[in-house]
């Protein structure tokens, strides 16, 4: 699998040492032809390490066992998402991916298959770009591209350069998955590829409970 850096400019989401920043920043850039001024708040911070089995490294505060983290941002529409109001009443499927992520796109192919299956019985499909506000309308142009019916929100910094949602998380590394039983425990953690039917049997197994 393939791993990306890993480091950000000021606090990382774990520390890690530089290198590989710039040529992100570069490629990111020349591919959508943003101003430097436009997105260098959010994007100064690479994107996470992509495809490694296990989660990466460093703290995670959302372990199976754990009550996760409750987080308020927006969607790709601008409205404003609060998982403590849908994990009160139903059971969440959280991923946290970005559109430079190739493992990604299969994880993001399965969450809208568990969308197309469950939809109708209590079950909340979210994904979380960690791609950062400037970057809100690709992330929204390639959703709208993909299909996808799930909610699909984007990460952003604080007042301290970490971000929301995956920093309080501890993630490491996209694709990371979670699922999240109603209440908020969190039930299934994985870091890189799930495979579809792994999934399917997490979520058939919680929905008949």
């Amino acid at each position: 699998m393939s791993r990306r850096p890993a480091d950000r400019k000021g606090r990382s989401v774990v520390p890690a040492p530089m290198g590989g920043r710039l040529p992100v920043v570069a490629a990111t850039l020349a591919l959508l032809a943003i101003s430097v001024g436009a997105v260098a708040a959010e994007i100064e911070k690479p994107p996470l390490s992509t495809g490694i089995q296990g989660g990466g490294e460093g703290t995670r505060f959302a372990e199976p066992g754990m009550i996760a983290p409750d987080f308020t941002i927006l969607d790709v529409e601008g409205h404003p998402f609060r998982l403590s109001e849908e994990i009160s009443r139903k059971p969440v499927l959280l991923l946290f991916w970005s559109v430079f992520c190739d493992p990604c796109r299969a994880e993001m192919a399965n969450l809208q298959k568990a969308q197309d299956r469950h939809a109708g019985r209590d079950l909340t499909v979210v994904a979380v770009a960690v791609d950062g506000v400037p970057l809100r309308n690709i992330v929204g142009g390639f959703a709208r591209q993909e299909g996808y019916t799930f909610k699909v929100l984007v990460d952003e910094l604080d007042a301290t350069g970490m971000w929301k949602v995956a920093d309080a998380y501890g993630v490491a590394v996209t694709p990371t998955l979670l699922l999240l039983g109603k209440g908020g425990t969190v039930l299934l953690r994985k870091g890189g590829k799930v495979r579809e039917d792994e999934l399917e049997k997490a979520v058939s197994s919680l929905l008949k409970k």
